[in-house]
Formats: C-alpha cells, structure tokens, sequence
C-alpha cells in the first residue's frame, strides 16, 4: 500500500474480434463470448507496461476478472507485462515470449464482473437460447497465466446473474462488487477487468455529482482510491472512494457538463 491509501483500477477489456469481423459469430460455438483480435492483445499488454512502469505510481496485488474470454484475455496480457522479468521494449503481447514472475500477482475469476446479461450489451441472436452462458471456472481460469491463480478465493457471485437482467441492476452490480472486493482486501490494490458499462459505473457511481460518461474505449480504465486506517482491534477500514480524475487520458470520455 502507498502512504494508508487502497487503490482500485478499474480497466475495460480489449478489441473483440466480432467487432472486426462481423461474420464470425455465425460460426462460433459461442457467438456471445468472442476473444481479443491480436491488436486487443497488444493494447492489453501495452496497458500492463504503463502499470508496470509506474504510471499509476503503486503496484497492483490482486486481479479479479470477468469470466467472459476476451476480459480473461485482457488480464492475461496485463498480468504478463506486469510480472515480465525483463523490461524488453520489443515485446509487443504474451506471444513474444515474455518469461514472467508470478509470485508477483495473484488472479481470480469473479462471476460480478461479467458483461451485462441483457439486449443492450448482447445481441439477442447472439445469447445462448436457455439462458445459460456455460462458462466453467476451471476452464476459465487455463487462460490465465500460470501460477498466478489463487483458486482460494471465495466468489461473491457463485452465479451468473440471469439473462435480461435490466441496466440499472447491472450497474448496481457493479457499484457493489467493486466496493466489496476492496473490502475484503483493504490492505491489497486491486485491479478489475470487466466490460465498458463497469468502468463507466465505476466513475458516475463513485463521484459526488455523479458524472456521465459519454463512452469507455478499449482497455481504458478508471482509478478509484481511499484512505484506510487501522483500527484498535487490528482489523482495518476503508473511507468512501474518491475518483482520481488528474491521471491524463485513459480512455474515459465523459459528457460535457450542462449549463
């Protein structure tokens, strides 16, 4: 921790490849959980370099990511770069080689990261016609790299939340899973990677005059930060999150302030 403050970055996945390439869900297996195209990789990546660089000016210690692919990906990547032993300015993705430590980072998979389960996120042709997205944390967490897993975890959500959940529930979800992950590791900063409706929540929900954001690019990312303090009995404690909003482009845009 830096100077009895928790920092929690909160950072949208990178380019999904049906986004590219429109044709690819009429033959995919899963047509609602597409991957990264290599050049979401390599945002990713570049992404982890900046954190890795000190960009944030602290160290990140835990992940917790959305179980959908193309966030598994984007942690991947991050993770990589964050853990590389070598700084090699050549290294553009986890592809090139980059030999990690991963003693340095631990991940988990948290189900209340997940994409909003509705129309608005999800093209309806596109989500599965039971309801159940089938993601399986095992498999889930192969992507991830090795030896930074700690399936020690307990999830906050044992469950996907159900199809056609509405907009506003989605975003209380992610007002909530934000606050209550860092209340379980107040000691820890931690990073989030979820969908473009969880960094915008995590900007409009946690500024005072709850700020509208007008769009959230590819792996941009918010920094939410508290003081903490110990208390006598030794357990510790988190103030209200403040949205730090001086960090220079991230790739949040918000809306222009009304007259």
């Amino acid at each position: 921790m830096d100077s009895g403050h928790q920092n929690v970055v909160v950072m949208r996945h990178g380019d999904r490849i049906d986004n590219f390439e429109p044709l690819w869900t009429e033959k995919a297996d899963r047509p609602w959980d597409p991957p990264l195209v290599l050049d979401g990789k390599i945002r990713a990546f570049c992404t982890g370099k900046k954190f890795s660089n000190n960009k944030l000016g602290f160290p990140i210690h835990r992940v917790f990511v959305s179980p959908f692919l193309r966030c598994l990906q984007t942690a991947s990547e991050v993770i990589h770069a964050i853990c590389a032993v070598d700084d090699n300015v050549n290294q553009l993705s986890s592809a090139d080689g980059v030999v990690i430590d991963p003693s340095k980072i631990k991940v988990s998979v948290e189900y209340g990261l997940c994409e909003m389960l509705n129309k608005q996120a999800i093209r309806a042709a596109n989500a599965p016609k039971d309801g159940d997205f089938a993601f399986n944390i095992t498999e889930c967490e192969a992507v991830l790299p090795e030896g930074t897993v700690d399936s020690s975890v307990e999830r906050v959500y044992e469950e996907l939340p159900k199809w056609e959940e509405s907009t506003e529930g989605a975003r209380g979800r992610y007002k909530d899973i934000i606050k209550i992950l860092a209340d379980k590791y107040p000691t820890e900063n931690l990073l989030l990677v979820t969908h473009g409706e969880g960094v915008g929540t995590s900007v409009s929900a946690y500024t005072p005059d709850h700020l509208t954001v007008y769009d959230v690019e590819y792996c941009a990312y918010s920094l939410l930060q508290r003081p903490i303090s110990n208390k006598e009995d030794e357990s510790v404690t988190g103030s209200a999150f403040e949205v730090i909003l001086d960090q220079g482009y991230t790739g949040i845009l918000l809306a222009p302030a009304e007259d």
